[in-house]
Parts: structure tokens; C-alpha cells; sequence
């Protein structure tokens, strides 16, 4: 196939934000070089990398196009910086440290050119290490307030092999047509990483757009390859409160606050029992900020509540 053509015109952009990751980055860009859909760009956001990723890239992969940040704006403000980059009408999310087979990428373009009720496709993500198991299958979201990978750790089979909508689709492998992100928006940037692509599903819901998981569309996930550990557990213990926050409709959030409260309180138990471990401790302060500071939210969600195009009816009806 050769490499990807420096196309004026791309039909898709796949935006790579990258921290220091030159050694899962290297793989990832060659499984790109093989893909059979050929009319897409590739842009590698770095922020602010010190194990030489930007000279790297731009001397291994020149059709690479690559933003390099003064600073690390985290996942969020990396992607940012690449949808508006981005010269595609189709918007890829990839992680760093994911392998994407040849026909991943043609898959979800034709996802969603089958599919004009959806905004987003979603990706079939794989363990790097258990090829024959599922990291994602689209994400899930409790009516309880908490997301999941729906089929994590699962053999891949039945039902995870057929297409299906789904409430959305992990950030790691994703597609968003540009045109719903510039309706609703991007990335959040406060969230700095982590929780950024359930509250992003969370506005495509609450604008009546649905998600299309396609397990046509495999990659596999070097899962925490470059996240994880303390850092990774405080901001999903905040970010998963201020995304209820943010988004969960208030009416439908009083119906179900003693699920949510249920749910966190399970969480922190967990935290607290296994208080000598660094994870434990930073998602409990995780917690702790994201109830300290979830009234700063109030005013967003009364005017995404005016915006949303769809019922508190349907919005149950999408929550596991």
C-alpha cells in the first residue's frame, strides 16, 4: 500500500496525542501506514515530550503532520489542539499506545456512512497482551453515574460481535463526524485526561446523536501504557463526579441519587480498605475534589439542559 498520501482534501483526520511515548508511538504509526482506507491524514499532538517523540516522528514519519505544545495540556487539550488542526470531516481519536488493524479505520468511516443517525462510531479495542479478549466494546454508563467498558475482559463472541448502538465510545479509539463536534463541542480541558470522552458522549447523547459500535473496526490497546497508577485513579475519582455533574439531567439525577450515592460510597469503601495503596488513596481525593467542587458546574448544565434536543424518557432508556 505504501504510505499514507499528504492529501489536501482528507476524508478523515486521526489526531495521536502523545507524552512521552516514542517507544508505543513508533508501532502505532505503521499500523497507520497500512490502512485500506488511503483518504486520511495523521496528526500527532506532542505535550511537551523530553524523550525526543517530535524529532522522532518528523524524521521516521515525514507525511506525519505533528503539533508540538509548549506544555502538556493533558488528553483532552492534546486532542483539542488536533480537531482544530484537523482537515477531515471525519475526527479520529486514537491513543498512543494503541495498534490498529489494516481495515479499522475503513470500517468506521463506513460506519457512519451507513449510519446518519450517529454521531460517533466506536471502536472494537482489544488487550495487546489477550488478543482473544475485549478491552472495549463501546462504553456503557450506569444510571448509578458510573461508566464502563462494556465487555472489559470479556473473550470476544457473542453479543460484542455485532454492530450495535451504544451510549458511546472510548476516547482511545474513536470517530466523531467534525461537523457534531462543532455543535457540541470539545474535549473539556479542565479534566486535563481521563472521564473527557464519557462527558463528550454524554452532550452527543443530550443532542440527540447516537453511537454506532463497529467490531469491524479492531485495534489493540497496550492497556495504561503510558497513564495509570495515582494520577490516573484521582482524576477519575473527580472527573466521574463532575461529569454527573455536568451533564446527568437533574430531574432524572433525583430519581437515581441513591443509586449514585450507593455507587460512590462503594468506591470510597473500596479506597478505604485499601488505604496503604497510592491508587487508593489519590481516587479517594479524587472524590473528595470532584464533591468539593461540583457546584461549579451548575450554571453549564441549566444551559446544556436548554440546548439538549431529547427527553429525560429517552436518556433513561439509554443508561444501563
Amino acid at each position: 500500500m505504501g504510505r499514507p498520501r499528504d492529501i489536501a482534501d482528507p476524508r478523515a483526520s486521526v489526531i495521536i496525542p502523545n507524552w512521552n511515548g516514542l517507544r508505543y508511538l513508533r508501532p502505532c504509526l505503521a499500523s497507520l501506514e497500512a490502512q485500506t482506507h488511503r483518504s486520511f491524514e495523521v496528526v500527532v499532538v506532542d505535550n511537551a515530550s523530553s524523550d525526543g517523540s517530535v524529532e522522532a516522528v518528523q524524521r521516521e514519519f515525514p507525511q506525519v503532520r505533528v503539533l508540538a505544545l509548549a506544555q502538556n495540556g493533558g488528553y483532552s487539550g492534546g486532542c483539542n489542539a488536533g480537531v482544530r488542526a484537523a482537515r477531515g470531516d471525519v475526527v479520529v481519536f486514537l491513543n498512543n499506545d494503541i495498534e490498529a488493524e489494516p481495515t479499522w479505520l475503513e470500517a468506521l468511516v463506513d460506519a457512519l456512512d451507513r449510519h446518519p443517525e450517529a454521531g460517533s462510531a466506536a471502536s472494537r479495542m482489544m488487550l495487546y497482551d489477550q488478543p482473544t479478549h475485549i478491552h472495549s466494546a463501546g462504553d456503557v454508563y450506569g444510571a448509578d453515574g458510573t461508566p464502563e467498558s462494556r465487555g472489559v475482559w470479556q473473550p470476544y463472541g457473542e453479543p460484542y460481535d455485532r454492530e450495535c448502538m451504544v451510549f458511546g465510545g472510548c476516547g482511545g479509539a474513536l470517530a466523531y463526524h467534525k461537523s457534531v463536534l462543532d455543535e457540541i463541542g470539545l474535549f473539556e480541558e479542565s479534566f486535563f485526561m481521563y472521564c473527557e470522552d464519557v462527558d463528550l458522549n454524554w452532550r452527543a447523547q443530550l443532542a440527540g446523536y447516537q453511537c454506532v459500535y463497529t467490531p469491524d473496526a479492531v485495534v489493540r490497546h497496550h492497556l495504561s501504557a503510558t497513564g495509570g497508577g495515582k494520577l490516573a485513579s484521582y482524576y477519575v475519582g473527580r472527573n466521574t463526579l463532575w461529569v454527573i455533574a455536568r451533564n446527568y439531567p437533574p430531574a432524572l439525577q433525583r430519581c437515581n441519587q441513591s443509586l449514585i450515592r450507593k455507587a460512590q460510597w462503594r468506591i470510597a469503601r473500596g479506597a478505604m480498605r485499601a488505604w496503604r495503596g497510592e491508587a487508593a488513596r489519590a481516587r479517594l481525593r479524587g472524590q473528595i475534589a470532584g464533591l468539593c467542587t461540583a457546584h461549579r458546574w451548575r450554571g453549564y448544565r441549566s444551559e446544556l439542559m436548554k440546548r439538549r434536543k431529547v427527553s429525560d424518557e429517552y436518556i433513561a432508556s439509554v443508561l444501563a
